[in-house]
C-alpha cells in the first residue's frame, strides 16, 4: 500500500479510539500538527492475521526445505529480516537456513498458536509453544511481525526466559 503524505491536521483522533478514558488523556492538539509527516496505509488485518499464523506453520513447521522456501518467498519481502536471539538474518536464503536449522534440532516439535494474533495497524503479534504434538510445549514465545505491501518486512522472535531453548540459545551468544 502507498504512503500518504499528512501535513494537515488529524481530524479522526479523538474518535477512533475504543478506550474513550485513553482518548480523553489525548492532547487536543492533533499529534504531528505542525510537520509534514509521511504515514503509511493501514494494512489489513486479515492479512496480519494470516501472515503470522501461516509464518508459525509453513516456515518455521516445515520440515521441506522446498515448500518452506516457496512460503518465505510468497509471505516475506526480499530484504526481509528475521530477529532472533542469536541475532538479526536478513533475506530469503538466511531465513530459509534459520528455519532449517530449528526443524534439524526439533524435528518432531509443532508450533501451535496460543490464543489469536493481535494487530495493530500494520504489526502484528503471536504467542506460541513448541514441543511434540500431543503434549505441553518444552518452549514458548512470541512472534511480533512488522507488515508491508502485504509481506513481512520483520518478525521479532521473543522466547519466553523460562524455557529450555532460551537457555539453549543464550549459551550459544
Amino acid at each position: 500500500m502507498a504512503a500518504r503524505r499528512r501535513s494537515e491536521p488529524r481530524q479522526h483522533i479523538r474518535g477512533g479510539f475504543a478506550n474513550a478514558e485513553f482518548a480523553s488523556c489525548l492532547d487536543e492538539r492533533p499529534i504531528f500538527e505542525e510537520q509534514n509527516v509521511m504515514i503509511e496505509e493501514r494494512e489489513s488485518t486479515e492479512r496480519i492475521e494470516e501472515l503470522l499464523t501461516r509464518n508459525l506453520k509453513e516456515i518455521f513447521g516445515e520440515a521441506d526445505e522446498k515448500r518452506r522456501r516457496a512460503a518465505i518467498e510468497e509471505l516475506w519481502a526480499e530484504d526481509g529480516v528475521l530477529y532472533v536471539p542469536p541475532g538479526p538474518v536478513i533475506g530469503y536464503e538466511a531465513i530459509n537456513k534459520v528455519a532449517g536449522q530449528l526443524r534439524a534440532a526439533h524435528p518432531n516439535y509443532v508450533y501451535t498458536p496460543n490464543g489469536k494474533p493481535q494487530v495493530l495497524h500494520n504489526a502484528g503479534r503471536l504467542a506460541w509453544g513448541s514441543g511434540p504434538r500431543d503434549q505441553a510445549p518444552a518452549y514458548s514465545g512470541w512472534d511480533v511481525m512488522i507488515v508491508r505491501n502485504g509481506k513481512i518486512v520483520a518478525l521479532y522472535v521473543f522466547l519466553d526466559e523460562t524455557s529450555e531453548e532460551f537457555r539453549r540459545v543464550k549459551v550459544k551468544l
